[in-house]
This record gives structure tokens, C-alpha cells and sequence, in this order.
């Protein structure tokens, strides 16, 4: 079995960003929109690795450490807005967010 090409892994990570795409469209839940723009960074990852590789470079898993720690801070600081979001509304819908007032 041949090895994966850069243009495999570059549909994989086209299929995964467009479902976190679609995933941040669709849903109407913050904790499920949180977890489409982490699938949608993964995707990037993916690509920066892929073209890493493909020239033989380490450039791009080194990029990848620094998003993933930028990701993990966003992750934890998203999900502290949705959880004091969800002490003042009870709801988890982002419809219900839309005025900027308490």
C-alpha cells in the first residue's frame, strides 16, 4: 500500500474544515460551536504538518505547537464565557445572546 499523498491529506483536511464549518453554521448550542472552530483548527494542523512534510521541513509541526497552545487557551476561555453565560440566561442557545445587556 503506497504511502498517502499531499493531496490526501489535503482533502482530509478540506472534509474536516468543512465540518467544523458546518458544524459552527448549523448548530445552535455554544459548546457545539466551540468544539466545530477546534475541528476547524485541527484541519489547519493537519495542513501544516502535511506541507511540512512534503518539503521535508519541520517548520510545520512547529507552527502546529504554537497553535495548539493558542487553542488551548481559547478552548478555556471559551468555555469560561459559556458557562457565565449560562449562570445569567440558562440557555445555551446563541440566539438568546444577541443584546449586549444583562
Amino acid at each position: 500500500m503506497p504511502a498517502p499523498s499531499l493531496g490526501d491529506y489535503l482533502a482530509l483536511s478540506a472534509v474536516l474544515f468543512a465540518i467544523g464549518a458546518a458544524g459552527v453554521f448549523v448548530r445552535r448550542n455554544l459548546i457545539t460551536i466551540l468544539l466545530s472552530i477546534e475541528i476547524m483548527l485541527n484541519a489547519v494542523n493537519l495542513t501544516f504538518v502535511a506541507f511540512g512534510r512534503a518539503l521535508g521541513s519541520a517548520d510545520g509541526q512547529i507552527i502546529v505547537f504554537f497553535v495548539m497552545t493558542v487553542a488551548a487557551a481559547e478552548a478555556a476561555v471559551g468555555l469560561a464565557i459559556v458557562i457565565t453565560l449560562f449562570r445569567h440566561r440558562e440557555s445555551l442557545n446563541p440566539d438568546s445572546f444577541t443584546a449586549l445587556k444583562w
